[in-house]
């Protein structure tokens, strides 16, 4: 009896022990349990590429945070999802996430190395790894890896898990999935693979630095022939097809960097649909979005713009100035055909965001309202030395920028010209209200109105020198008008944007307005042609029908020429980001070369299309013939000099009805 006392307490300890560790793992193992994924937490998202695409469907850039091209499982061939099953899970439609078999002889492996040798992952593993672990190699991290695999395959079926992981796998380069991978090495769509490059594909997954046929193309035919012998023992491919898939020989496409076009457009692409999308969206949903650029004429764009400006020094930051921008619209629609935000790879696009002054390229504004309210093209005004007095109690005296003044002129010779003075008195005439409502009606934003310093004034209204000043976007759109009968469309550059299977996810709609009477736009249009004919523009010259201005700001601070044809407008600027006087090297620059700029580019951008001249509307008196000095009509027996006659448009009821009194009779 004494010796079962000693036995009874042993057995009491030992029931203890028993029931302190059967209650720890328990209590661990509920403690594991718990944190088991709830199942609407279980959503798989991946981030996918997006594509943006020229007006002809040509790729400008990809956007993307993962290079990742969505596939889904029904484009993807059956020898690729069996290739890369027979290495990486050859028992995924058998298990339920967890591959026992496999992951105790990855224990063994790694327990005899004393290393992570083998992981035993399942694909559903290695995608719960992918989408909601990390990658870290623990104890901790795998007893997660084998919850959230369980509970994938709870709510996904065996095809979507495998969708999902093909379209996740990392595949070297910074491509993920097996159809940006077939992009990456072979130059096509996953669809396209053969046996043999779907088994290299399918290698390349488990090590990609090492296997990449580019880094180590034998290494990678030796992994893709193991992989093929992996098809073969499990029945996928014959002896036969086995072997003909090895003596294919390895036929990588060219690697190439990733394609960056038009960066400035990019920005401002992103810039616009951000707000509707949102940045994840815009960088990992891979979207397909359909843009109104032409990658030929972004191309003339950049090329003749970086061509055609000086060469000034580099600023603090380090950006070559004077910068440039171009821009242009087809006025019918509304569509940015190409956008250059300047000469570098900043961020700042001159293009829309910088606001300049524009010097006389202004002067469109006060003479549409000078024709829209009844002055001629052959009204008379007198450029002469002139005092002002401004709403400050300021006199001001303008002057020409020949520095001459040339007496009697009609307002058709004061645009060709350019003249300051006779724009500012059409100013003067007309009011500061009426000219900045046309210039708003037009599409201008940017006027300023209250204030101390204001755009109310002969100067910013009559010269250019606003406040704030004009985008070149903005000017260009207000020239559109004028090329589009009075119309008014506003600017886009995104024609529609697509999901990554297609669905229409938006689709631009046209806005228009009409702004002008087709008349008024057609008799600017008609003066502004003299000004490239033989005014101020005469380097912007095409051999087609086109109009135009010239602007350049005081002091050469600002150098602008907006012109178009029916088809195309076009705004050209260049200046100083810090505004400065263009000199450089004694030479001094302005809107005479922003012409040449406009003129070089336009040639090449319509060089095959068609040319057509401008639309006249019904409403018009044509060839009348007037004396330039008075404005008056000129009988057939009048005997002025022929350079002081000319014949003259006038919009119906405008005409004049008296004769010149300078005409005498033979």
């Amino acid at each position: 009896m004494a010796r079962s006392k000693p036995r009874r307490i042993m057995l009491f300890m030992f029931v203890i022990v028993v029931s302190i560790v059967l209650g720890g793992t328990f209590g661990v193992l509920t403690a594991y349990f718990r944190t088991t994924p709830d199942l609407a937490d279980v959503r798989i998202h991946q981030n996918f590429t997006t594509h943006i695409f020229d007006v002809n469907g040509r790729l400008i850039t990809d956007l993307f945070r993962e290079h990742r091209v969505p596939v889904s499982i029904h484009d993807v061939p059956q020898h690729v999802r069996q290739a890369v099953i027979a290495i990486e899970d050859d028992r995924f439609y058998e298990h339920h996430g967890v591959n026992f078999y496999a992951f105790g002889r990855a224990i063994i492996v790694n327990l005899r190395e004393q290393r992570f040798a083998q992981g035993g992952g399942t694909i559903t593993m290695q995608l719960a790894r992918n989408v909601f672990l990390t990658q870290d190699k623990t104890i901790v991290r795998k007893l997660e890896e084998f919850l959230w695999a369980w509970q994938i395959e709870r709510k996904y079926s065996k095809e979507e898990i495998l969708e999902a992981y093909l379209n996740e796998v990392h595949v070297g380069h910074g491509a993920n999935g097996v159809e940006a991978a077939a992009q990456l090495y072979f130059g096509r769509s996953v669809n396209q693979l053969t046996l043999s490059e779907a088994a290299m594909i399918a290698g390349v997954i488990r090590w990609p630095v090492r296997y990449s046929p580019f880094n180590n193309p034998d290494i990678a035919v030796e992994r893709r022939d193991f992989v093929l012998s992996r098809m073969q023992e499990l029945g996928y491919i014959t002896p036969q097809e086995a072997q003909q898939a090895r003596a294919e020989e390895l036929n990588l496409a060219t690697r190439t960097g990733r394609v960056v076009n038009a960066p400035y457009f990019v920005d401002y692409i992103i810039s616009e649909l951000t707000p509707v999308f949102g940045e994840d969206r815009i960088f990992g949903g891979g979207l397909r979005i359909h843009t109104t650029l032409d990658l030929d004429m972004q191309k003339a764009a950049e090329e003749h713009l970086v061509n055609g400006l000086p060469r000034g020094g580099t600023d603090a930051n380090g950006l070559l100035q004077p910068q440039g921008a171009l821009i242009t619209l087809d006025p019918r629609s509304g569509q940015i055909r190409s956008m250059v935000g300047g000469r570098g790879d900043d961020k700042f696009n001159r293009a829309v965001q910088a606001l300049r002054s524009p010097g006389s390229a202004i002067k469109i504004f006060p003479y549409t309202a000078a024709i829209d309210k009844g002055i001629t093209a052959a009204d008379v005004y007198v450029d002469e030395p002139t005092e002002f007095v401004l709403s400050t109690g300021q006199r001001w005296s303008p002057q020409n920028y020949s520095g001459n003044f040339l007496g009697t002129m009609t307002i058709r010779e004061a645009v060709e010209r350019s003249n300051n003075i006779i724009a500012v008195k059409v100013v003067q005439e007309l009011g500061y209200q009426t000219i900045l409502d046309y210039g708003k009606r037009m599409g201008i934003s940017t006027f300023v109105e209250q204030g101390r310093t204001n755009d109310l004034g002969l100067s910013p209204l009559a010269l250019g020198g606003l406040t704030r000043g004009i985008s070149p976007l903005e000017l260009a759109a207000a020239y559109g008008i004028l090329a589009n009968q009075g119309i008014y469309v506003k600017p886009t550059a995104v024609l529609r944007v697509e999901d990554a299977f297609g669905n229409v996810l938006y689709r631009h709609q046209p806005q228009q307005t009409v702004v002008l009477n087709e008349t008024t736009a057609y008799l600017m249009t008609d003066m502004l042609r003299g000004v490239i004919e033989r005014g101020t523009g005469t380097n912007a010259r095409i051999g087609r029908p086109a109009a135009g201005k010239t602007g350049t700001h005081q002091n050469y601070q600002d150098a602008w020429f907006v012109g178009y044809t029916p088809e195309l407008v076009t705004a050209v600027w260049f200046g100083a980001d810090i505004q400065e006087r263009m000199v450089y090297s004694g030479v001094r620059y302005g809107s005479w070369n922003a012409a040449t700029i406009w003129g070089h580019y336009m040639r090449e951008v319509t060089r095959d299309l068609p040319a057509s001249d401008f639309a006249k509307p019904d409403g018009l008196v044509e060839n009348v013939s007037i004396d330039i000095k008075t404005g008056l009509l000129v009988p057939n027996n009048c005997n002025l000099p022929q350079d002081e006659v000319r014949l003259e448009t006038f919009i119906r009821g405008t005409e004049p009805t008296a004769y010149s009194p300078r005409c005498s009779t033979r």
